[in-house]
């Protein structure tokens, strides 16, 4: 890979980590746009890294505040203690479906075409949540039972273009979460999820002994990391103001770009 496409593939894949718009419609349109090959393993797990650390400094003094209760004897903040124990729980099912499809899904789903039918489908599907659930319940009223419909949820977005975080504040919102308190806990649970996908990369790595460029690797970490941390604070502060719905409408429009790639 040149400097120029670790720069461009590493912001794209930092800004729509965490933005319910697909990172992987995004990586596709911007390869075919410059006729780019695919960034291969290597990339991946920089960029896994890369995001992971964005969300873990973000996060940090919730993560903190989840972890204190069950490092010490202080139980006093038990809802910090449930929230964390939702949030094992409700990355399991996403870990295991990865781990037994993971191989299935690049065989046969990742095609442009059905990336852009899932962006746009599941574009309009966040839309109607939006719009028809109500949005009485913040964070700290996240329990176990809506947390692991939140994970099971997260299954989809092995379906390529679906988008993680789309399809989790998706639930999120039609389990009555307000779209600040279901972008939080979408975050929250990719922690587990992006830290399992970029262990089982380094694996591979290992296991196939790989030529690694640690300038190139690097670079992609830490642009990977600048992009997904700025992500996280600007979707947050903008959900505020705008709401989810031009993100729905920025989904349509990609999808019907790639559509337009696909078929003309």
């Amino acid at each position: 890979m040149t400097i120029i496409q670790i720069i461009v593939l590493s912001l794209i894949q930092g800004l729509t980590e965490f933005l319910p718009v697909s990172s992987s419609a995004h990586l596709i349109l911007g390869s075919r746009v410059f006729s780019w090959p695919d960034q291969g393993l290597v990339f991946d797990v920089a960029t896994h890294l890369g995001t992971l650390l964005a969300v873990l400094l973000y996060f940090r003094k919730d993560l903190m505040g989840m972890l204190k209760p069950w490092l010490s004897a202080d139980n006093t903040d038990q809802q910090a203690r449930n929230l964390g124990l939702t949030l094992v729980v409700a990355s399991i099912p996403a870990i295991l479906a990865g781990a037994l499809l993971h191989n299935w899904v690049e065989a046969v789903l990742r095609d442009i075409k059905v990336i852009a039918f899932s962006t746009i489908g599941f574009g309009l599907l966040l839309w109607w949540a939006d719009k028809r659930f109500s949005e009485v319940k913040a964070l700290q009223d996240m329990s176990m039972r809506p947390g692991l419909m939140i994970g099971l949820a997260q299954m989809l977005a092995l379906v390529p273009g679906t988008s993680r975080s789309g399809i989790t504040i998706t639930m999120g919102r039609m389990l009555g979460f307000n779209a600040d308190a279901a972008a939080r806990f979408s975050f929250l649970l990719s922690i587990p999820v992006i830290a399992f996908a970029g262990a089982y990369g380094v694996l591979k790595m290992l296991l196939n002994q790989t030529d690694i460029d640690w300038v190139q690797f690097s670079l992609a970490v830490v642009l990977s990391a600048f992009a997904g941390w700025f992500c996280i604070t600007a979707f947050l502060a903008l959900l505020k103001r705008v709401g989810l719905v031009p993100f729905v409408i920025y989904r349509l429009a990609l999808g019907l770009a790639l559509l337009w790639i696909a078929f003309f």
